[in-house]
């Protein structure tokens, strides 16, 4: 199924991502885990199960900003918001060489409970997305529901573990996979050579085939990519990825949906149907306009798409085509 979006009016750009926290009604928190220091969004407290968001790779909790508004304007807003900066990425200054997709659950799972939260509506992006399926997997008691925003599927694991073979269906994951591979031995000097990039405008142009519409987008937007671009991080990810049993998502209870731009350049032809045989209850839509990151290209609609049916009730309905 595909959902087309609402074109917007006069072609007006996206809103900036104001980094504040407060302004959201988050407070900015420090969390010990196994992993290290973990820094959390967190508050609207009404007293139910944890909204828990976890952004892709080149991400930070600033990822959700665009939902969490969306949420707002909408006027049913997302409610007990765990926005986690994931271990090596955001304010979370972690060594990830070795960690595994288990260790980062993990981490995950101590922040919300350490939150008095027992159960959990998880969000993940991208990366993300792999580890929220496998916190669903490991905490089926625990986990409500699991929306997911292009996660990384069959597609990316292969093009990782096999880059000939994966690459050819995936060229610009693959292209991009090695191009932070080669910049990882450089430490620090490869995201300084990211934002001098990004000052020249190369890194805008590079990043072009992850959105629909580049031009529609708020230069904060390519800004906050700039800020996130970890060879290093992004490297030890992909290692982790590749070590990982995708056969663990079929312990999951909960409904699982998931939503993909059309424009997803890190998509599979077989994905869906890959996932739909690995995970119990999964069911997957295309977003019209959106390409890798619909959250901040189509909030609205993501928001729609995700959210079960009684937390959305009263809320604009996207058009199905």
């Amino acid at each position: 199924m595909s959902i087309s979006s609402p074109a917007r009016s006069g072609g007006a750009a996206s809103p900036s991502l104001a980094l504040d926290p407060e302004h959201l009604g988050l407070q900015r928190e420090v969390a010990q885990t196994a992993l290290g220091d973990v820094v959390v969004r967190a508050g609207r407290r009404a007293g139910g199960p944890a909204t828990l968001l976890l952004h892709g790779a080149a991400g930070s909790w600033t990822t959700w900003i665009p939902l969490i508004e969306a949420s707002d304007r909408l006027g049913r807003p997302l409610a007990d918001v765990v926005a986690i900066d994931l271990p090596g990425w955001g304010e979370s200054v972690a060594d990830t060489c070795g960690v595994g997709v288990q260790q980062m659950t993990a981490a995950v799972a101590e922040v919300v409970l350490a939150r008095g939260y027992g159960s959990w509506r998880v969000i993940g992006h991208s990366l993300g997305g792999l580890i929220a399926l496998d916190l669903a997997s490991r905490h089926p008691e625990r986990t409500i529901s699991v929306g997911l925003v292009s996660p990384s599927g069959p597609a990316v694991i292969d093009a990782i573990r096999r880059p000939w073979r994966g690459g050819r269906r995936l060229p610009w994951f693959a292209g991009m996979l090695l191009a932070m591979r080669l910049f990882a031995p450089l430490g620090r000097a490869g995201r300084v050579l990211a934002t001098a990039l990004h000052r020249l405008g190369v890194l805008t142009l590079l990043a072009a085939p992850l959105f629909a519409a580049r031009g529609a987008l708020d230069p904060s937007v390519f800004e906050a990519l700039a800020r996130e671009v970890r060879p290093g991080a992004f490297a030890d990810a992909a290692r982790a990825a590749a070590r990982y049993d995708l056969r663990a998502w079929g312990g999951i209870h909960a409904p699982v949906r998931a939503v993909r731009g059309a424009r997803d350049v890190f998509v599979g032809a077989d994905d869906r149907a890959a996932l739909t045989r690995l995970i119990p209850d999964y069911r997957e839509h295309t977003i019209v306009g959106a390409g890798h990151f619909a959250a901040i290209e189509r909030p609205e609609i993501v928001l729609d798409a995700l959210l079960p049916a009684s937390v959305v009730r009263g809320s604009r309905v996207a058009e199905r085509v």
